[in-house]
């Protein structure tokens, strides 16, 4: 029988890191070959264009910077993708396919939803207020009604005061 695919997708937050670690630990372990789901972890990568765009098109000298964003955004993608493997490796999960995908995060995990098949889609929730998710847009909310697959929103939890 062929396993079903999840996808998590990534980023280089705590909250991204957290929603692997907890996918892998309810998932994945204690014996990962034995579990119904294949990994497929996506880094979205924003273009240098766009990264650059987010500081005002009227910047001047900002097509001189786009190779070092780009060369930036790449180290990002490398090292989020990297710490990815280590979180992974450490619960023997190894049969993980892992992709630095360039575009919008919203877009770029719908279409790896849709490429792969997936029947779940795992992302973090940065617990943003609802300003900010008006402002900057929520990735797992327009994921949550635009993705064609069940969704899952892995809240990190509120640190315990003793």
């Amino acid at each position: 029988m062929e396993k079903s695919v999840m996808v998590v997708g990534m980023d280089d937050s705590v909250h991204s890191y957290h929603a692997l670690e907890w996918t892998v630990q309810h998932f994945f372990t204690p014996a990962p070959e034995k579990s119904l789901f294949k990994l497929v972890i996506v880094h979205a990568k924003p273009s240098p264009v766009t990264a650059v765009g987010l500081a005002g098109p009227a910047v001047a000298g900002a097509a001189e910077v786009i190779p070092y964003v780009d060369r930036d955004l790449k180290i990002i993608a490398a090292r989020v993708l990297d710490k990815a493997k280590e979180i992974c490796a450490a619960t023997e999960v190894n049969n993980v396919l892992f992709e630095a995908v360039e575009g919008d995060p919203r877009n770029v995990l719908c279409e790896a939803v849709e490429k792969h098949h997936a029947s779940v889609l795992v992302v973090g929730s940065h617990g943003y207020g609802a300003i900010k998710r008006a402002v900057l847009g929520s990735v797992s909310d327009y994921c949550a009604h635009h993705a064609h697959c069940s969704v899952m929103i892995v809240k990190k939890p509120p640190k315990i005061k003793h």
